[in-house]
C-alpha cells in the first residue's frame, strides 16, 4: 500500500510555536506521519508539504498537486495529522474525503482526531470535525476583521505596504514615516500640476530623468510591493492616483475595498462613506494650500463632454499596439480617442489615435454590413456564435448546484441524528442545541448560495435563447442609423485601434463581436 503524506502550516500556526513546542511544525508533523505509516507497513509514495497556507486557501499548490496525483491513483492512502490540516472547509470535506476519494480507491486518515475513512461509523466523527473546523474559519475571520477594524479606526496604519513617498515606522508599529526621496517627487509631482502640466506632460518629464515609478522605486529599494503591468514607467494613472490620494496630506485612509467572503481573496470596492478616514495621524508631505489649490484643478477638469458622445466606447475601445484603454479628450471642438502610452515616454508606444465621429460613422457601417450578413436564416449558424462560453459557466454553475445541495443535505441528516443521540441521550440538550443552531445557521448559509446560483442559471438562460431570439434581435437594429451605449454593449465586445499609416492615411479598426 502506498500513502501519500500531506503537512500544511499557517502563519498563525507559526505564531502559535514557541522555542520549547514546536509540535504543529511541518518537520515534526512529517517525522509523526513517518513513523504512523512506518508502523503500518505503508511504503510513502511522497510527501506533500504546504507552508504559510490556511486552511480555507483552495489555491495551495501541493494540495493542488495531492489532488491531481490521487485522481491519477498514484497511492491509495492519504495520511494527515489532522482533518484541518487537509482542510478546514466542509465543502471540500464532502467533496473529497466523503465523495471522490472513495471513488478513486484512496483512505483517508488523520491520526490525531482519529478520522478514518475505513471505519464504520467514523463518517459522523469526521463531519462534525469538518463542521468545527468551519466555524473555526468564521470565527476567526469575523475576529479578525473586528481587530483590523479597530485598528482602522484608530487610525494605525494596517497594510501589507506603505503607500509611495512613505515607509513603516520600525519603531512605532501601525505608523508612517517620510521617505525623503520619494516624497520629493511626490512634491514635484503637486507642484507640476498646479502650474499647468498635464498628468501624461508629468509622466513624461518624469520618464525622461529616469525617475523609477512607484512599483519599480519599492523593487529596486527591497520593499514589499504588488507587481504591476508594465510597471517600470510612470502613466496617466499613477500620477492621478497620487494627485487624489490625501493620505499625502497627513490622513489616513484605509477600507477602500472590503473582501467578499472569507473563503475568497477576492475583494470588492466599498462606498466612500464606508472607508476609515483618521485625520492628522502622520507628517504631511503636501501643505493643505498646495492640496486644495490642486484639487480644484482636478475638478475644473473632470468636466464631461456635454453630448455625452464619449462615454459611447468607455472601456470599449483599445490601442492595438500596447492594449491600454485608449483615452478621450477634446481639442478645437473635436472628441478623439488616443493611446495615453504615447506621450509618456519615447518607447512605450508608438500611440493611436481616432476622431470619434470616424470611428462611430465606420461602427454604424460595419454594424449595416454585419446585421445584413446575418438577416439571412439560412446563413446564421454561419455568422453567429452566440457567447458559447455561457454553456461552460452555466455547467459549473449547475455543479456548485450539485455540492450545495449535497450538503444542505448532510446538515439535515447530521440535525436528525443529533436528535436521535439526544433521544438516546448520547448527547446532552444544551449539546444538542449548539448542534442544531450552528447546523441550521450553515444551512441557510448554504441555501441562500443557491438561491444566487439560480439567479445567476435564470440570468444565463435568458443569454442562451434559441436563434429566432438572435433574428429579432438582428431585425430590431435592422436600420440602424445611430449609435447608443445599448448598441454597442450588445453587439461589440471590444474594439482595437492601430496608428494611422502615413502611406495610406488609413487607420485600421477591428472590431470583435460578441457574436
Amino acid at each position: 500500500m502506498k500513502a501519500a503524506i500531506y503537512c500544511r502550516l499557517s502563519e498563525e500556526d507559526k505564531n502559535k510555536i514557541s522555542a520549547a513546542d514546536d509540535s504543529e511544525s511541518i518537520y515534526n508533523q512529517k517525522l509523526m506521519l513517518k513513523q504512523y505509516a512506518e508502523n503500518n507497513g505503508w511504503q510513502i509514495y511522497d510527501i506533500y508539504s504546504d507552508d504559510d497556507y490556511t486552511g480555507s486557501d483552495r489555491n495551495r499548490p501541493e494540495f493542488n498537486r495531492l489532488i491531481s496525483d490521487a485522481e491519477k491513483h498514484k497511492f491509495q492512502i492519504v495520511l494527515c495529522k489532522t482533518q484541518s490540516r487537509f482542510t478546514r472547509e466542509m465543502e471540500l470535506v464532502e467533496k473529497y474525503i466523503h465523495g471522490l476519494f472513495p471513488l478513486w480507491g484512496i483512505r483517508f486518515i488523520s491520526i490525531v482526531d482519529n478520522a478514518d475513512t475505513d471505519i464504520k461509523g467514523n463518517k459522523k466523527s469526521r463531519q462534525i470535525n469538518g463542521l468545527v473546523n468551519e466555524w473555526y474559519l468564521e470565527d476567526m475571520s469575523e475576529n479578525i476583521k473586528s481587530v483590523l477594524t479597530n485598528k482602522r479606526m484608530n487610525g494605525l496604519h494596517i497594510g501589507s505596504f506603505a503607500l509611495y513617498g512613505y515607509k513603516k515606522d520600525p519603531a512605532k508599529k501601525g505608523h508612517l514615516i517620510i521617505d525623503e526621496e520619494a516624497a520629493a517627487i511626490v512634491r514635484e509631482i503637486f507642484i507640476l500640476f498646479s502650474e499647468g502640466y498635464g498628468k501624461t506632460a508629468i509622466a513624461r518629464i518624469l520618464n525622461g530623468r529616469g525617475v523609477p515609478n512607484p512599483t519599480e522605486y519599492k523593487r529596486i529599494h527591497g520593499m514589499t510591493y504588488k507587481q504591476a503591468k508594465n510597471s517600470t514607467l510612470w502613466r496617466y494613472s499613477s500620477i492621478s492616483s497620487i494627485l487624489h490620494n490625501e493620505i499625502y496630506i497627513g490622513n489616513m485612509v484605509q477600507g477602500k475595498y472590503e473582501s467578499v467572503s472569507y473563503k475568497s481573496k477576492a475583494n470588492r470596492p466599498r462606498p466612500r462613506s464606508q472607508w476609515y478616514i483618521v485625520q492628522n495621524t502622520h507628517q504631511p508631505i503636501i501643505d493643505i494650500a498646495l492640496w486644495d489649490k490642486v484639487q480644484l484643478l482636478l475638478d475644473s477638469r473632470s468636466k464631461p463632454f456635454s453630448d455625452g458622445k464619449t462615454g459611447l466606447f468607455a472601456r470599449k475601445v483599445l490601442c492595438a499596439h500596447c492594449g491600454y484603454t485608449m483615452r478621450s479628450g477634446k481639442t478645437k471642438g473635436y472628441r478623439y480617442l488616443k493611446c495615453p502610452n504615447k506621450h509618456v515616454s519615447e518607447n512605450a508606444c508608438i500611440g493611436s489615435y481616432i476622431n470619434t465621429d470616424k470611428l462611430e460613422y465606420a461602427l454604424i457601417s460595419e454594424l449595416k454590413k454585419f446585421i445584413n450578413l446575418c438577416e439571412n436564416i439560412y446563413d446564421i449558424d454561419k455568422y453567429i456564435n452566440w457567447n458559447t462560453h455561457l454553456e461552460d459557466n452555466k455547467k459549473c454553475l449547475l455543479q456548485k448546484i450539485s455540492e450545495y445541495t449535497s450538503s444542505i443535505n448532510y446538515i439535515s441528516n447530521a440535525i436528525k441524528n443529533a436528535y436521535l443521540d439526544k433521544i438516546k441521550g448520547i448527547i446532552t440538550e444544551d449539546e444538542y442545541l449548539l448542534f442544531s443552531n450552528e447546523f441550521k445557521s450553515d444551512k441557510m448559509r448554504y441555501e441562500d448560495e443557491l438561491n444566487k446560483i439560480n439567479s445567476e442559471i435564470a440570468q444565463l438562460d435568458v443569454k442562451l435563447q434559441d436563434h429566432s431570439d438572435h433574428l429579432r434581435l438582428i431585425d430590431r437594429y435592422l436600420n440602424i442609423e445611430q449609435l447608443n451605449k445599448t448598441i454597442i454593449d450588445v453587439f461589440i465586445d471590444h474594439i482595437e485601434i492601430s496608428k494611422r499609416n502615413k502611406s495610406t492615411n488609413i487607420v485600421d479598426i477591428n472590431i470583435f463581436w460578441n457574436f
